[in-house]
């Protein structure tokens, strides 16, 4: 696992930005600090910071160089069944001076080119430069694990695993005004774009080729997901439950390699208890970490995590925070983000990860499973909205009820009200436009209002409708599944992880994500996947026999973050007098003064209701911009 940065220059004007690739190489070190090495061929540059996993000495750094020096390789990532592909190589007369995946993968690329991606299990990013042709290729995962950005121009393609390595280079910067409406309603800016115009991230499953100045961008996966398709294979319930849980084993054990500690993350949930479970069966004494908050009973499940910690003779550890502990590390989370993302949950991630990073470099988790098999509220709510019925109507009925109670996510019934408003307003809407509000913390207009120049907005429409397309005509579960894949999952779940493991340089693994777990995923129909009385059906089934009895039929909570008790405490001068004060709004003379106000207002009003992801939101936004637009 590491960070990596290039550059390719078309000309000497792109040739001066190449003495920034120490610099660029340098802003990712806390993605690999056991090693730093650069590569430098008069107009290519090529940057990379080791954080090792699979053959630690120094045969695995890099830039790492074929036997003939024609083919140079910057690699971030693990290729899970290296070992069985170097078999296949050595087979073939190939010989090897390392015993990396990154030798593996260079070797298969020039042995194969594009094509070798077919043949990766695994999660990455790397960048492969041809000496004698001249070209560079470019290639991300399957399903976005791993991040890739690049900038091209008339000068210059710069690439690199997290935008300050690419701020470093020294490109011009500028705000893109349709991402920032995105990044309002929904905290996290949907790839291709990003909060810098002319910033593009390389999307899941997709490669660039770049050669006489000329970048081809193609898709070498997608989801094999057809609309209003029948189940395929024609298996039973009982048929998809074996093969899930074949398929899931296989999963587990191949994220297994590493010559590192490595240990679960266990929530106490069922997605992390079944990873925990599954690596188990293979490694003795297996590590396992949980956090939990002393301050915050209501969503503590420690006790869970412990039971499943028991159940699986796991050596477990618990990090056990107060809120003084989550505030303690706020400003160094803050600092840490390069493009503005406010999902609060970054903060226990980030807290999580360290802890971790103390006794592994390598952890499993449970991400994934939601999108894939409908674990989250509004999975339960959309299939509600679909079928209609008496009680849905109610709800809808009731909305101008729901709009005045009290709401707020720590407390039960207040947390209710707010998700009866939520559905009310949902189903006032066509099914992509509740998929769009579902997945939003404000509203469309809440956040246009909030923007002061509405004129700067040229394509937002037309990337909402890009992410909404597979929302239309009669609508489907494993419709909204496939667009939380697309968006949810990439831009928002996995920015989280690995933003904040990197941070900590900590590798985490996802199993849920394997190409092969995500095609037989889509390969059910929804009614394998959640009904009127369950969530994550197959799943809960398929494990039941595997899991403490004590994990089902529990609700489902996710931490909430104290922000409301910072902001109305400890944040309140910074918000009133510094991000949020009236003088620095009128000068940066991006948002409207009289909005911002507005929801100052309710923030510190007897009813705020959600406005505090809101403000999170707006906070996020301006640390970033004073710290890399103000200097």
């Amino acid at each position: 696992m590491c960070g990596i940065t290039g550059i390719f220059a078309f000309n000497e004007l792109g040739r001066f930005n190449m003495i920034n690739l120490s610099k660029a190489t340098d802003a990712l070190q806390q993605r690999g600090r056991d090693s730093r090495g650069l590569y430098n061929n008069h107009h290519v540059g090529l940057g990379h910071r080791r954080l090792s996993i699979i053959d630690l000495t120094s045969d695995g750094r890099q830039p790492m160089a074929d036997e003939t020096g024609r083919y140079q390789i910057v690699f971030n990532g693990e290729i899970y069944n290296y070992k069985s592909l170097k078999e296949e190589l050595l087979l073939k007369g190939i010989t090897f001076q390392s015993q990396t995946d990154t030798e593996v993968l260079l070797q298969l690329f020039i042995l194969s080119g594009a094509s070798c991606l077919q043949q990766l299990h695994g999660f990455f990013a790397f960048a492969i430069y041809d000496v004698h042709e001249d070209s560079l290729f470019l290639a991300r995962d399957r399903m976005g694990i791993k991040p890739l950005l690049y900038y091209h121009d008339d000068d210059k393609l710069i690439f690199a695993s997290e935008m300050k390595s690419l701020l470093a280079y020294g490109i011009e910067k500028k705000i893109d005004f349709d991402s920032l409406r995105q990044y309002l309603q929904l905290q996290y800016v949907p790839a291709p774009h990003t909060m810098i115009q002319g910033v593009k991230k390389l999307m899941p499953g997709q490669y660039l080729a770049l050669k006489q100045k000329q970048t081809t961008l193609r898709y070498y996966y997608t989801i094999p997901y057809q609309k209003n398709f029948t189940n395929p294979e024609k298996l039973s319930y009982e048929q998809q439950q074996q093969k899930l849980a074949q398929l899931m084993e296989q999963s587990v054990e191949r994220r297994l390699v590493a010559d590192v500690p490595l240990g679960t993350f266990l929530s106490g949930g069922i997605d992390s208890s079944i990873v925990t479970g599954l690596a188990s069966r293979k490694v003795k004494h297996l590590n396992s970490f949980s956090i939990g908050f002393k301050d915050e009973p209501f969503f503590d499940e420690t006790k869970y995590a412990n039971l499943v910690a028991r159940h699986f003779k796991t050596d477990h550890t618990v990090f056990s925070l107060t809120n003084n502990d989550l505030y303690g590390y706020l400003h160094q989370v803050l600092a840490y983000i390069d493009e503005p993302f406010a999902d609060s949950s970054a903060l226990p991630v980030f807290i999580l990860s360290k802890h971790t990073r103390m006794k592994a470099t390598v952890a499993l988790s449970g991400d994934g499973a939601d999108e894939l098999f409908a674990g989250y509220h509004k999975h339960a709510a959309a299939y509600k909205a679909i079928r209609g019925g008496v009680l849905a109507g109610l709800v809808k009925t009731l909305l101008p009820l729901w709009q005045v109670l009290p709401k707020s996510r720590n407390g039960l019934l207040s947390n209710k009200f707010r998700q009866l408003q939520r559905f009310g307003e949902g189903m006032r809407l066509s099914p992509a436009d509740r998929y769009w509000r579902w997945a939003a913390i404000a509203s469309e207009q809440d956040a246009a209002a909030l923007l002061k120049n509405q004129d700067k907005y040229q394509d937002y429409h037309e990337r909402k409708q890009v992410i909404l397309q597979a929302i239309s005509g009669k609508e489907d579960i494993n419709d909204i599944l496939y667009t939380d894949m697309q968006l949810v999952l990439p831009n928002d779940m996995l920015t989280k992880v690995d933003l904040m493991s990197m941070a900590c340089g900590l590798e985490v693994r996802v199993p849920f994500l394997d190409h092969e777990v995500v095609n037989f995923a889509f390969s059910l129909p929804a009614d394998s996947k959640i009904n009127g009385a369950m969530k994550k059906r197959i799943l809960q089934d398929t494990f039941r026999d595997m899991l403490p009895a004590k994990l089902y039929n529990r609700p489902k909570k996710g931490f909430e973050v104290p922000l409301l008790k910072w902001f109305r405490g400890d944040l309140k001068n910074m918000i009133c007098n510094d991000l949020l004060a009236d003088d620095f709004i009128q000068e940066q003379g991006i948002f409207s003064l009289e909005e911002v106000r507005k929801l100052k207002q309710k923030l510190f009003s007897h009813n705020p209701g959600d406005v505090h992801a809101q403000i999170w939101g707006l906070i996020v936004f301006q640390t970033w911009y004073k710290q890399y637009f103000l200097v």
